[in-house]
């Protein structure tokens, strides 16, 4: 409650259950089982961008900036008559959310629908997004601060915060949606070759 992601509530229309899911290191995130409510919500049909063609689009930038926002769907506050769709209880009472959390079926179209409209002017001449990843890029790298001050100012004017431990800043090459992207365009990802080589490695004759 402190964050201001839920709030207290008494009268509700739906109540979704508690998992708790096991996360790297032995630690453990409590998440929503949304799944029942989400078989009754019609489907957004709004379209994610192809990763291949954003992947595609930083071939030939001298300089990239990766930027990733700091819990990206709890930035959008949920309608008040929405909030009590999305409750759950547990040993402490119960409880509803008032920003978009994880785990419904719209909220990555949502989302996605909300960056295409703040960063329109930008999409595809200086900057990618795809949902809460966001790739600043710059042919010459004479312009790539004022390309970031351009994205800087929509994300203040809609204040929408990033995660500066996953963000890069004026580099040639970085890792994007899985990829590394580079200058020359993509490159192998180092750390799905050493997966493969571990995984060809297992099955190799003794």
């Amino acid at each position: 409650m402190a964050a201001g992601h839920i709030e207290e509530i008494q009268f509700l229309e739906w109540l979704s259950n508690v998992v708790l899911v096991p996360k790297p290191g032995g630690k453990w995130r409590m998440c929503i089982d949304f799944r029942d409510l989400n078989k009754a919500c019609p489907k957004n049909f709004y379209p994610l961008p192809r990763i291949d063609q954003l992947v595609d689009s930083t071939s030939g930038c001298e300089l990239l900036s990766m930027m990733d926002a700091s819990q990206g769907y709890y930035q959008i506050m949920l309608a008040p008559e929405d909030r009590k769709k999305v409750s759950f209880l547990t040993s402490e009472g119960t409880f509803c959310y008032v920003a978009m959390p994880f785990g419904l079926k719209n909220a990555g179209a949502t989302y996605q629908r909300l960056v295409d409209k703040i960063f329109c002017p930008q999409i595809g001449r200086n900057i990618e997004v795809y949902v809460d990843d966001m790739l600043v890029k710059s042919k010459k790298a004479e312009e790539h601060v004022k390309h970031l001050e351009e994205t800087f100012s929509v994300l203040r004017k809609y204040k929408l915060k990033l995660n500066p431990a996953k963000c890069a800043f004026g580099v040639q090459g970085g890792r994007f949606l899985g990829f590394m992207v580079t200058q020359r365009g993509i490159e192998a990802n180092p750390s799905q070759d050493q997966s493969y080589y571990r995984y060809e490695s297992s099955y190799l004759p003794q």
